[in-house]
């Protein structure tokens, strides 16, 4: 009945005057947000993803209403819409405004302003070595707003507010130098930083504010007093540490110098097998690049690699599974690449159904360096100590368990190397973000129109242009 009252609710709000939407007719919930690698993103497949958006549509399934989103091209953006009644909450990393018509939830995150410089520039200590300064940011974004905050202080900084671009887009200008400075928030710099390892942020401006949903003026109190319990339920529940997790819980992981060696082989060493992972792509519908991150992890890309324990070439194949998989020679990089990729596509297939993606990939990455045997033993652990065995957040922790007598004596499988098969599979993670941010997909070539597609897989800037 609950659910109801506040199904009712929005249908009503939604008949108001400044409302444009037609909820009585579609009864959904409909969520401001804007690009980002924080916040929303869609890929060459047309899949979207983004951890605000993952959380808002979660919001929209405990109600029990469709969701819509409608994607602002800035922060400024997106209250002006809520002010014109055209969507009921913003979820785009945003933080508490000084407005009594628009309120917020309670926080979901913490979030600061950093100054982003090349590594080979001085960094900054103060705001007053801004003077004089161009520092780059998002039109229409709160890093703007601060900067203009700070202009007061010091008149001679010079604010460059870019409308086509995104944070990742600074973040590459200042790498590059074409850009002094930028200013971008604390988790997209964790981001960018494995993107572009020559950058340092240098200077934190303002102070750290909390992250929370904005709602429309007119959205019933309700919808509030449902998002804000949604919240509570989720972060007791850890459900908001596993989606955390899933977008942020890996991209520390590597130093500045793995970041800037990985970088360099991408330039130097990967053209030569580029084809080769695009053929594997094509037999096993894994993306290339991801397939790429994998012979990385394994061999850095030598097809002469070879490991005190027997395991040799591109992707560090067994003796046993070269066989399986038809390889007569395990350092030919062509039969490496297609044998390795049939091997994970084997091992994702195998997973239980019950596992859903990302966590399916993941768990067979960690499948590829550990054994089939001693992952489901270590599900099996799991669900032991009432852990979810289908959940990467979940079994990233109980993985390096079967290094320990306690556990790996009452298995079969006896003792095993979990917690290596947790850092490959968290390095691979974010070598393919970088492989994702550097290099293009593949589309092998469309037979109707005889042309080949293929784009970075970029976050897309405006979808309502």
């Amino acid at each position: 009945m609950r659910l109801i009252h506040l199904t009712l609710a929005l249908i009503i709000a939604g008949c108001g005057e400044n409302t444009q939407l037609p909820l009585e007719k579609t009864r959904e919930l409909v969520i401001l947000t804007r690009a980002g690698s924080s916040t929303y993103a869609v890929d060459e497949t047309g899949v979207a993803s983004g951890f605000d958006y993952d959380l808002a549509r979660m919001l929209a399934d405990e109600l029990g209403l469709e969701s819509r989103i409608v994607v602002a091209a800035s922060d400024t953006d997106i209250l002006n819409r809520l002010k014109n009644g055209e969507g009921h909450l913003a979820a785009a990393w945003q933080t508490p405004i000084e407005d009594p018509e628009i309120r917020s939830s309670i926080p979901y995150f913490q979030s600061r302003n950093v100054l982003v410089t090349h590594e080979a520039s001085l960094p900054f200590t103060g705001i007053e070595q801004l003077a004089n300064k161009t520092i780059h940011v998002v039109a229409g974004s709160r890093q703007e707003a601060a900067l203009h905050e700070v202009q007061g202080l010091i008149p001679d900084l010079n604010i460059a507010a870019e409308h086509n671009h995104n944070e990742l887009d600074l973040m590459e200008g200042v790498a590059r130098q074409r850009y002094e400075a930028a200013l971008v928030n604390n988790a997209e710099f964790d981001i960018g930083s494995n993107y572009y390892p020559e950058l340092q942020d240098s200077l934190v401006i303002g102070s750290e504010r909390p992250i929370v949903w904005l709602f429309a003026p007119d959205v019933d109190p309700e919808l509030i007093t449902r998002a804000n319990d949604f919240l509570q339920s989720i972060q007791k529940s850890g459900e908001m540490d596993r989606l955390k997790d899933r977008y942020f819980g890996h991209v520390d992981r590597l130093t500045q110098a793995d970041s800037v060696r990985f970088i360099e082989r991408m330039h130097s060493v990967l053209p030569q097998y580029r084809p080769l992972f695009h053929d594997a792509q094509v037999t096993t519908g894994i993306d290339w690049r991801m397939l790429a991150a994998l012979a990385y992890q394994e061999s850095q890309w030598d097809p002469l690699a070879t490991s005190p324990t027997g395991v040799r070439g591109m992707m560090m194949l067994t003796e046993d599974t070269a066989d399986h998989l038809g390889v007569s020679n395990r350092l030919d990089p062509a039969q490496s690449i297609r044998a390795g990729a049939q091997y994970l596509s084997e091992l994702r297939d195998a997973l239980p159904e019950s596992i859903d993606e990302p966590d399916r990939t993941w768990m067979a990455l960690a499948t590829y360096n550990l054994g089939m045997g001693h992952f489901n033993a270590a599900r099996y652990i799991a669900r032991t100590l009432k852990a979810d065995p289908d959940s990467w957040y979940e079994m990233k922790k109980v993985l390096p368990l079967l290094a320990q007598p306690r556990y790996y004596n009452r298995l079969k499988s006896g003792k095993g190397r979990g917690g290596e098969a947790v850092i490959l599979t968290e390095n691979i993670r974010v070598y393919s973000d970088i492989l994702n941010r550097h290099e293009q997909s593949y589309r092998p070539m469309d037979r109707e129109t005889g042309l080949t597609a293929g784009s970075k897989s970029y976050p897309l800037q405006n979808l309502n242009n």
